[in-house]
Parts: C-alpha cells; structure tokens; sequence
C-alpha cells in the first residue's frame, strides 16, 4: 500500500467504507428472513464486517500517526533551517506562480 498515492488511499478508505456500510445494510434487511442457512450466513458477515471496520480503524489510526510524525518532523526542519526552508518555499512559490501564469 506504500505505492499508492494519498488521493488513492484517501479513494480506497472511502470505497471500504461504502462496501462495509452496505454489506450492514444488507444485513438489516434480509434480518427478517428464516432459515438455519440464512441466519449462519448473516453471523459469518456480520464478524468479517467487524474485522473489517476494526481493521479500517487501525489504519486509519496509523495513517494519522504518520501524519503527525511527518508534520514533527516538518517543524523540527524548519526550526533547525529556517532560511533553507524560505528558500525551498520561495522556489515552489514562484514555480506555482509561473506554472499558474501559463494557463
């Protein structure tokens, strides 16, 4: 999953949120019908749709820890190079601007 972009990633915790609220849904509504089958069936999704929203929560916890690592580790650069850091900010500014200006 490292090779996957932060919008791909974003787009996939999305998609499997969408899938597991489903999945409930469907739950709910054949909740209503009998059989020995049926019933097993709904237990068996029913503990792979809590794996999954466990599992969902767990990276979504580490993905927000990367996130504050980098963001300390971000701020730890700039204090420790503040005009290496204006000068990298200055450099992507003005490539934006330029960038920007051809449109």
């Amino acid at each position: 999953m490292s090779d996957l972009s932060q919008s791909q990633k974003d787009r996939l915790m999305k998609d499997l949120h969408s899938v597991v609220a489903e999945a409930e849904g469907l739950l709910r509504a054949t909740a209503g019908q009998a059989g020995e089958g049926a019933s097993e069936l709904r237990a068996k999704v029913q503990a792979s749709l809590d794996r999954a929203k466990h599992n969902l929560a767990d990276l979504q916890d580490a993905a927000l820890e990367k996130a504050k690592a980098a963001g300390r580790a971000t701020d730890a650069y700039v204090h420790e190079n503040p005009w290496q850091s204006m000068g990298v900010a200055a450099g992507v500014g003005l490539l934006l601007g330029l960038l920007i200006s051809r449109r």
